[in-house]
């Protein structure tokens, strides 16, 4: 597990989403390490650490990805397609969180690759709740080790359960028998 502070990166080309998102976080206690953009293009500098975003003390890979879907300027597929386009980084889990629950959106998010696709409450104790949910969900998530770039850092081992089938899966030949049953 990394020794990387828990960080947050939430995107959202609504003020008003973005105020009440971080409000429920705060609400449940969770106020420092959450970072906020408006655009999916703005994320891909951010995760990419392109411009001001070099700075990796100021703003560190995030442990989790909160979206919105529909959004100007970089929706919330042109993130997830950037992930999945750079294997280092696609293991980051991402949240969609849109107003939208078209099942085309919610199938296209899935199959780009998002962790979970939930939709906004009008809400805000709902909203609330289902933040807590998330927070408490993937705090408590062991995520691989990451550098300070936010790549995957490469193991020289198996893991403990090792090799999952020992070696290639052949057929002993001399163990068959085949049978021919006539009539019926």
């Amino acid at each position: 597990m990394s020794d990387l502070p828990f960080s947050i990166l939430l995107i959202d080309d609504s003020p008003s989403d973005l105020m009440l998102i971080q409000r429920a976080f705060k609400n449940c206690g969770i106020v420092e390490g959450i970072y906020t953009l408006s655009n999916g293009f703005e994320a891909i500098r951010y995760l990419m650490g392109e411009g001001v975003y070099s700075d990796r003390i100021k703003y560190p890979y995030p442990s989790l990805i909160i979206s919105d879907l529909k959004m100007s300027n970089g929706d919330g597929l042109s993130i997830l397609e950037h992930l999945k386009r750079n294997p280092a980084w696609a293991i980051i889990p991402t949240i969609i969180f849109s107003g939208s629950g078209d099942n085309d959106d919610i199938r296209s998010s899935y199959m780009m690759g998002a962790a979970s696709y939930i939709q906004k409450p009008n809400d805000f104790e709902k909203m609330r709740s289902i933040i807590k949910t998330i927070a408490d969900y993937w705090k408590n998530c062991s995520l691989p080790d990451v550098d300070k770039s936010g790549k995957q850092i490469r193991t020289d081992t198996e893991g403990k359960i090792g090799e999952r089938f020992p070696q290639p899966f052949q057929i002993d030949q001399s163990r068959i028998e085949i049978k021919t049953v006539i009539g019926g």
